[in-house]
């Protein structure tokens, strides 16, 4: 029976990934967690499932159990402590695929950030110069990946904004930091809806992560042929970009708040707002400001791989949430299974 590792197994993505594996596949998941009590989606105590405790950094433990995987799915990362995000998301992946058994291992599936590619899914250079030190770190490790010699056996997914699990704590799934954004977004709608903004965006549900990657995981691996990569192939996950204005007009109709007429937020406004008030920015904040418009050609959407997204418009991801609505319901909306 194949083998399928899944890093950070207890986060959001994680949990969503390893349950689709479960319910999808009959393979026996090798789940890398820190700790097993935030395991939730599935029960640690299946036949399937065997546990991996322990911290990314202390791969050397697991050495007997990384020979034998087919293939992994890395969704583990860390910000905030810039010696741990260095650790973590760079030192330590090198030395996850130094323990695969290149002779078994047939396929990893390495999850990075969006926001590191440009529209056409280059590496931003930017993102070495500007970025935050998880957003340089993320830009390092895909340099190393690319020339790595496992790199042909490589997807790299690079999700946009990821909504998951429910605000009012109903799912079994762990609640992504979007949908936790979705209530204090709503406290200022009062002030957002007078607001224009010429910005726009991607976002996807994690049930719709994890269908695309059960999808590349249940096949066989491939050669990249993506246009214009190498050997390593690099997927953005969105659905169809939305605008800022089209996505605060959407929370507030779900809010029940009456959208006013709007006031433009030009570029140059943002920069004085931003001197004068009392906001803490970064150069990334800064080059984010820049840019705007964080689009990708091609965003890839479950439908791209023959499947039906679970959540495809901002709407259907508003009624997963859990957050209340307020407004008149709209006909014919309804969240599609995942099957």
């Amino acid at each position: 029976m194949s083998k399928i590792l899944v890093t950070g197994a207890s986060g959001c993505i994680g949990q969503y990934v390893s349950h689709w594996l479960f319910k999808y596949t009959d393979a026996d998941l090798l789940l890398w967690l820190r700790d097993p009590t935030k395991l939730t989606a599935i029960s640690a105590d299946h036949p399937r499932i065997w546990l991996l405790i322990g911290d990314l950094r202390d791969a050397d433990r697991f050495a007997a159990e990384l020979a034998t995987v087919k293939r992994v799915i890395h969704t583990a990362t860390a910000w905030g402590d810039p010696e741990r995000t260095e650790q973590v998301n760079v030192i330590a992946v090198k030395r996850l695929l130094m323990l695969l058994n290149p002779f078994v291992v047939e396929q990893i599936i390495y999850f990075s950030t969006a926001s590191i590619l440009d529209k056409r899914l280059k590496p931003l250079p930017e993102a070495l110069i500007h970025g935050t030190e998880y957003i340089k770190t993320k830009a390092r490790c895909l340099q190393d990946l690319e020339r790595h010699p496992l790199a042909d056996r490589i997807i790299a997914v690079f999700p946009t904004l990821v909504f998951g699990g429910r605000v009012d704590g109903m799912s079994k799934f762990p609640t992504s930091y979007l949908t936790k954004g979705l209530v204090e977004a709503s406290k200022w709608l009062w002030l957002a809806r007078w607001l224009r903004a010429d910005a726009s965006f991607h976002f996807i549900h994690a049930k719709d992560i994890a269908r695309i990657c059960g999808q590349f995981a249940t096949r066989a691996h491939e050669a990249n042929r993506e246009l214009g990569q190498g050997a390593l192939r690099r997927i953005v996950m969105g659905q169809r970009a939305i605008s800022m204005n089209d996505a605060v007009a959407t929370l507030c109709y779900w809010r029940g708040v009456k959208l006013m007429p709007g006031v433009p937020l030009w570029p140059w406004l943002i920069r004085v707002l931003t001197q004068i008030l009392p906001i803490a920015i970064n150069d990334w904040d800064r080059f984010s400001i820049r840019q705007r418009h964080f689009i990708y050609d091609p965003a890839s959407a479950p439908e791209r791989f023959g499947k039906m997204s679970h959540a495809p418009t901002l709407e259907t991801v508003l009624i997963d949430s859990g957050l209340p609505n307020r407004g008149k319901p709209r006909k014919g909306l309804t969240v599609r299974p995942l099957t």
